[in-house]
């Protein structure tokens, strides 16, 4: 499915929820608040406007698209997958095409049993939960990856029936690196006529790192000195230019901010009186190295 969406789609869907009095529209502001994403954003406006519209034809009794809404994400680890999935959800449910609008996560273990007939008992628990929102299949490529006798191609053959079964209250992302998930779907035609949206999910650049950062620090009242700005701008320059294909990304961030969280507590802990600004800045001293943190 190609998407060509104007600069102005975000709003315009927004508008529209919020005169249909359908929605607070938390989840589009909660949307925008995502650093970077920018053609993402694009894309989840142009099929929350296409569900939303449909919904309105068939109000009309006009004829109305099937909403078929199942989607491959593409990209690394960190790069927002799982956080746009789970968005997604709740603006599907804000525009009334989900009942529920929650997200349930999966991997392969989730899925995949250890004998005959064990594998769709546990595909089908899994479905179940997932009536109403998302469900998420993390490294989906996994399910193919074994033999003839695998059990991840009963996994698929059970989600593909269930998708088929619940398609009007059910939406199934798969997702991974892109390679993989490229290779995964070529290798299964069906899979591909079944997910008509694939999404790219672009690695974040040196500044995009830095305000996301900056964002976690703020979410949990803290606040960065001068000194300490610059050497985390520095440490993520550095990151980025040496950064492996699978790199971290945002988790890498994440790990880094809540390290020198704990690394301020250390160098504070001994203190008998201490101000709330003292409390709340993070200092050069706290920030970790790149090195000593897991991708």
């Amino acid at each position: 499915m190609k998407f060509t969406p104007t600069e102005s789609a975000m709003e315009n869907v927004i508008h529209s929820i919020n005169s249909d009095k359908l929605s607070k529209k938390d989840s589009f502001k909660d949307l925008e608040k995502l650093i970077g994403l920018k053609e993402v954003k694009k894309i989840i406006a142009e099929i929350s406007a296409f569900a939303l519209v449909q919904k309105k034809r068939s109000e009309q009794q006009l004829k109305a698209h099937p909403i078929v809404l199942h989607m491959v994400f593409k990209g690394n680890p960190g790069t927002g997958k799982t956080t746009l999935a789970r968005l997604l959800g709740l603006i599907m449910f804000d525009i009334g095409v989900l009942s529920k609008g929650h997200l349930i996560e999966v991997e392969r273990a989730d899925l995949v049993g250890e004998y005959i007939g064990h594998t769709a008992q546990k595909t089908k628990e899994m479905v179940n939960k997932s009536i109403g929102g998302i469900l998420f299949i993390d490294e989906a490529y996994t399910l193919a990856q074994g033999g003839e006798k695998d059990f991840g191609k009963e996994a698929i053959a059970t989600i593909v029936k269930a998708m088929e079964d619940h398609r009007e209250n059910l939406i199934v992302i798969l997702a991974g690196y892109r390679q993989e998930m490229d290779l995964f779907i070529r290798s299964n035609p069906g899979l591909r006529s079944r997910f008509p949206i694939q999404i790219e999910f672009p690695d974040y650049d040196s500044e995009q790192l830095f305000k996301i950062a900056v964002q976690m620090y703020n979410e949990r009242d803290y606040e960065l000195s001068s000194k300490c700005r610059w050497k985390l701008k520095n440490y993520l320059n550095e990151f980025v230019k040496s950064r492996h294909p699978h790199s971290g990304n945002a988790r890498f961030v994440r790990n880094l901010v809540e390290k020198s969280i704990r690394l301020q507590a250390l160098r504070l802990v001994d203190k008998q009186m201490l101000s709330r600004k003292e409390l709340m800045t993070i200092e050069d001293v706290d920030l970790p190295h790149p090195d000593c943190i897991e991708l």
